[in-house]
């Protein structure tokens, strides 16, 4: 049986890059049936989306959100700095599927503000090329990590990310960690937020602040490229999410969970050239990337 849970936030996978967990997040999502699930930002890396790099893995992690949506779970896919390209179809909603720059959610009387977080980035604000050439130094070293880590594994050792003690021992990375922090707390407070839930530097986290302009719970779903976790909300409490494959049987190219039988494997389809063919919630017909894409135009222009 998989896991009900009434909202999971997830950020930061980065499809189509060499760092993308794709294989563990799709076991984790097939164990839980969410009521919604909202994708904080960078779920498809555009960035690096030209290379030829999108294995099926990958494909299969849009699949999943598309069988999801179909079986009622609200998808919220808020965009990021990597899939920034998106933005221009904000507001856009199609069944299930509804894409945003920004989420605010009421919850037992607390306001949430959900978004992304690359706001307070000043590079990716004022040197777009800049973020984007530190974006495929960050790819390479996930690269170089995991290659290190399969050796590792070999030896049996334990696996290490190089990416997060560059971090912890980089001064200027770990000053620029506290000031997104404690900049989203301070916003979250003036506009009299109660929680405010971010991504975008990689960093799972829950914690409660109290301001001068009032108590702030501040929360970050953290990635699928170095932590893998999630943020999971149910019977009024959140809890922090961290993927452990020893719960997880991996068996390519299918994933499951243990002791749980696979549903609807083939309810979606892809066309492994050049585009991924999906079943639309709302209409129940087939349609490609392509067409959808069209489709988002119509509507802008419209």
């Amino acid at each position: 049986m998989k896991r009900e849970v009434e909202i999971v936030v997830i950020s930061d996978v980065h499809l189509g890059t060499y760092g993308c967990h794709a294989k563990e997040l799709l076991a984790y999502l097939k164990s839980i049936k969410p009521d919604k699930l909202i994708l904080n930002g960078d779920f498809i890396d555009m960035w690096q989306f030209k290379k030829s790099y999108f294995p099926k893995e990958h494909m299969a992690v849009i699949q999943q959100v598309l069988k999801m949506s179909n079986k009622g779970t609200k998808v919220y896919y808020i965009t990021g700095n990597h899939d920034d390209a998106l933005r221009r179809y904000s507001d856009f909603s199609s069944g299930n599927i509804h894409l945003r720059d920004k989420l605010i959610l009421q919850l037992n009387d607390k306001k949430y503000w959900i978004f992304h977080g690359d706001i307070f980035d000043v590079f990716i604000q004022y040197s777009p090329w800049l973020a984007r050439l530190g974006g495929k130094g960050y790819d390479w070293l996930i690269l170089f990590n995991r290659f290190v880590n399969n050796i590792r594994v070999k030896f049996g050792m334990s696996r290490i990310s190089l990416a997060k003690r560059v971090k912890s021992s980089v001064k200027e990375a770990v000053k620029f960690v506290a000031d997104f922090e404690n900049t989203a707390i301070q916003l979250a407070a003036e506009q009299k937020y109660d929680c405010v839930i971010c991504g975008h530097i990689h960093r799972p986290q829950m914690r409660n602040v109290k301001t001068d302009a009032g108590n702030v719970c501040y929360m970050n779903s953290g990635d699928w490229v170095e932590n893998l976790t999630a943020l999971e909300y149910n019977w009024g409490e959140w809890t922090l999410f961290e993927y452990n494959e020893l719960d997880f049987d991996m068996v390519n190219p299918k994933l499951t969970v243990k002791g749980q039988k696979d549903e609807d494997e083939d309810l979606f389809f892809v066309n492994a050239k050049d585009e991924v063919v999906a079943r639309i919630v709302d209409n129940n017909k087939f349609i490609s990337l392509k067409e959808l894409k069209n489709s988002f135009s119509s509507k802008i222009q419209g």
